[in-house]
């Protein structure tokens, strides 16, 4: 299952670049644009990581951070353009477990994210983001895909689909997993979503989609890209 990560920001650009980014590293990831948004979420949608700006619409993320430590400790990293340092203290005495100063770096966020992690007992090893066949090219950073050297045009679904495909490449993936992942968790059941866009996909990326040579069907099972 990939990890459940929950951005609390209330900037568009911000919050948009901060999802797109860490889905093409493999987290789930819900957004929140104010405190009674984010308290709703943490409820239900349990997540694994909080991203958690401070200046929102309807209080301050630092209420929301105590609140948060009184009943869960899940990692907490406070993503700010605060940069005094009395204030940085003051959240991580209150319980952060790390503090990014706006602007930063998505490999900085993402190394936090891990050594966050790891202190709490989960190694995380840095997502598989490019697959080369020699026929067939992914970069899921720069969203792009080609083959043998031609782009190709995938829906944001296909792509979805393709992307959680090249994070396991070589190993199966179970039909639930993938309707869970791409589509979310209340899809599970829904298979002929899958195979609708597994026939998608294959007319796009295969030279013989009823031959498949990429993507690969485990009978009863799941899919499979084949390992590069």
């Amino acid at each position: 299952m990939m990890l459940r990560l929950l951005v609390v920001e209330d900037d568009p650009a911000i919050r948009a670049m901060l999802q797109s980014t860490l889905v093409v590293e493999g987290f789930e990831v819900r957004t929140a644009v104010s405190v009674s948004e984010a308290r709703a979420l943490l409820r239900h949608a349990a997540p694994d990581v909080v991203l958690l700006d401070l200046g929102l619409p309807d209080g301050d993320g630092l209420d929301l951070l105590r609140e948060l430590r009184r009943e869960q400790a899940i990692p907490v990293l406070v993503v700010s353009a605060r940069h005094q340092e009395t204030e940085k203290v003051k959240l991580l005495d209150a319980g952060a477990d790390d503090y990014l100063t706006k602007p930063f770096s998505v490999g900085e966020l993402l190394a936090r994210i891990r050594v966050a992690m790891r202190h709490r007992g989960t190694a995380l090893s840095p997502a598989r983001t490019a697959y080369d066949s020699g026929t067939l090219h992914v970069d899921l950073a720069g969203r792009m895909v080609a083959v043998k050297g031609q782009p190709v045009h995938l829906t944001p679904t296909e792509f979805a689909l393709l992307a959680r495909l090249v994070r396991s490449a070589g190993q199966v993936v179970t039909h639930r997993q993938l309707l869970a992942d791409v589509w979310g968790p209340e899809f599970v059941d829904h298979t002929h979503y899958l195979r609708l866009y597994m026939g998608q996909l294959r007319a796009k990326i295969e030279e013989r989609p009823a031959e498949p040579r990429h993507l690969l069907t485990e009978t009863g099972v799941g899919y499979r890209l084949a390992a590069a």
